[in-house]
């Protein structure tokens, strides 16, 4: 089959759930014309598009009006088996395209082109983490929780995150549960940091209640963390 707007939105129809859609609006209040397609069905539809060489033909499509429509988009890049720098190339133009946290959040956990260009990929990440644009700050963010809190970068990782000015919820939000990450893995260095971070207290008591929360941490632990709250 083609892989244009017409014959995709036709298909997203057939496989939609007006009951789920109604389950997805109310965790998505700012996002109209979800038709309730989930993500499973969005990820094998991806995965098809992509197997039948189809990737061009619907990447190219730029007059999307669902929020699946959009989702399936950088569902479909994750799965590209193109080159590094192509890849890159469509990951730039799909990003003006985020404007809520489910297709952020789902697009960067799909770009597993990230592992084994990490150096290159943070380079190409500075301007999104320090972008007036919300959701560009939040893509950065969540790129950065995704694939680089580990022992190379985790000093970095920080040190950015400290930077981060963005006063939108969903980028504060990600901050906030990028710390919450770096915490449980390493969790010194991560408290040394809300110590002396500049960040608004917001996003430093955000913080704290995800680690709190988190099944991953101790009692004592999450005791010791709650001193550093901030009135």
């Amino acid at each position: 089959m083609p892989y244009n707007l017409q014959t995709v939105r036709e298909r997203l129809f057939k496989e939609s759930d007006e009951k789920y859609g109604k389950f997805s609006s109310g965790l998505l209040p700012d996002t109209e014309n979800i038709l309730g397609v989930r993500l499973p069905v969005l990820r094998k539809f991806a995965k098809e598009i992509v197997k039948n060489n189809g990737e061009n033909e619907y990447l190219k499509e730029s007059n999307l009006h669902y929020f699946e429509e959009i989702m399936l988009q950088g569902m479909v890049i994750g799965f590209l088996k193109e080159d590094y720098q192509s890849v890159k190339k469509r990951i730039k133009s799909f990003i003006p395209k985020i404007d809520n946290w489910s297709v952020c959040d789902s697009f960067c956990c799909g770009l597993k082109i990230v592992k084994g260009n990490e150096d290159d990929f943070l380079e190409f990440l500075m301007p999104y983490l320090y972008s007036k644009k919300e959701f560009e700050v939040r893509f950065g963010v969540v790129i950065l929780l995704d694939y680089y809190i580990n022992e190379k970068y985790i000093d970095t990782v920080l040190e950015i995150l400290d930077a981060v000015q963005h006063d939108g919820y969903y980028a504060k939000m990600a901050v906030a549960w990028a710390v919450s990450m770096c915490y449980v893995k390493y969790p010194q260095k991560t408290f040394r940091f809300l110590k002396k971070t500049s960040l608004n207290s917001w996003t430093v008591n955000k913080s704290i209640q995800k680690i709190t929360e988190s099944l991953k941490v101790d009692s004592k632990s999450k005791q010791k963390i709650v001193t550093l709250k901030r009135s």
